[in-house]
């Protein structure tokens, strides 16, 4: 089976092409850009195809298609990080809708037949949850609370339009927070355990900076959740969409206590105006029942064994 994963150098992408090569029979196509580090990948270069690609390019795009010809294509790419939307609303909104737009306008002129895309969607989808709409359903009402959110909103409901007017097999599927080795320095877990790894080699002041704390998510590891993707194409239903999550939350504060208890530094806690957002989602819990009914998938990996490979992962970087 030929396989085409967006966003192959990221941290899903990644996890995602050493799941399916443990599977094997698998043929493995990844598309990067040009400026896109693949330290991520280093250790399969040899095994994976490689494809330069701009996903705004509508012409690049539908080449990488033709020469590929992909039966699976998983589309993770995007830009991903929330505050950055606030700050390139534009881009954010251009690159994850026109890029995902490209994709399904080549499948269509290539005419594809057979070929299944998932959509990375996201949690950030629901924005603005009230507590008695927790836990969060695929039916919960959308009300989107950053430029993000709302590009993540386009990319979902483009995947079911062209489902719907095409018959292109698309699964959507919206991903609550979703963490492990790998994980972009900027997202919150990640930060937390790469201060702690540069405070525990004196490379930073014993002080950890951080955002609000208050916010509750529901987390999962990320070598769960790519789990979840490739079964999203094998036993979800074309055209529908699914919730992936843990189904329980934990507050950034106590994130951050249970990165600071495999630690023996002690550490005074800041709050940085820079990662405040101008808005923010107070309660995400996931209750993924319809996705997890329909393919068997579970996570396994516990919440805190994943910060500890997290922060393990950063001591090894730092």
């Amino acid at each position: 089976m030929r396989v085409l994963i967006t966003g192959i150098t990221g941290m899903a992408g990644s996890h995602l092409a050493d799941y399916l090569f443990e599977m094997g029979g698998i043929e493995i196509h990844g598309i990067r850009r040009w400026r896109s580090r693949t330290e991520n990948i280093e250790h399969i270069m040899d095994r994976v195809t490689l494809h330069e690609c701009e996903l705004m390019d509508a012409s690049s795009v539908k080449k990488v298609l033709k020469d590929v010809r992909p039966e699976r294509i998983y589309h993770l790419a995007a830009q991903s990080f929330v505050p950055t939307s606030w700050n390139s609303p534009s881009d954010t909104l251009m690159n994850n809708i026109i890029g995902e737009l490209n994709i399904f306008e080549a499948v269509r002129e290539l005419d594809l037949k057979g070929v299944k895309v998932q959509i990375a969607g996201s949690s950030e989808e629901y924005g603005l949850v009230y507590e008695n709409e927790t836990p969060v359903k695929e039916t919960n009402s959308l009300r989107p609370l950053s430029p993000y959110a709302v590009s993540k909103i386009g990319q979902d409901y483009l995947a079911y339009q062209y489902y719907k007017s095409y018959g292109i097999y698309t699964v959507r599927t919206r991903a609550f927070n979703h963490t492990g080795p790998r994980r972009g320095e900027v997202f919150v877990t990640s930060s937390f355990a790469k201060q702690i790894a540069s405070i525990e080699k004196g490379l930073q002041k014993p002080v950890v900076y951080v955002g609000s704390l208050e916010a509750k998510r529901d987390f999962s590891d990320i070598r769960d959740i790519v789990k979840a993707y490739y079964l999203s194409l094998e036993k979800g239903e074309a055209g529908e969409v699914y919730n992936l999550g843990n189904d329980s939350a934990y507050s950034i504060r106590e994130v951050l206590d249970i990165l600071l208890s495999y630690s023996k530094i002690k550490v005074s806690i800041k709050e940085d105006p820079e990662r405040m957002r101008p808005s923010d989602v107070p309660l995400l819990v996931c209750d993924s029942t319809k996705f997890r009914k329909k393919t068997g998938w579970k996570p396994e990996i516990p919440f805190k064994k994943t910060l500890e490979d997290l922060l393990n992962y950063w001591r090894e970087r730092v």
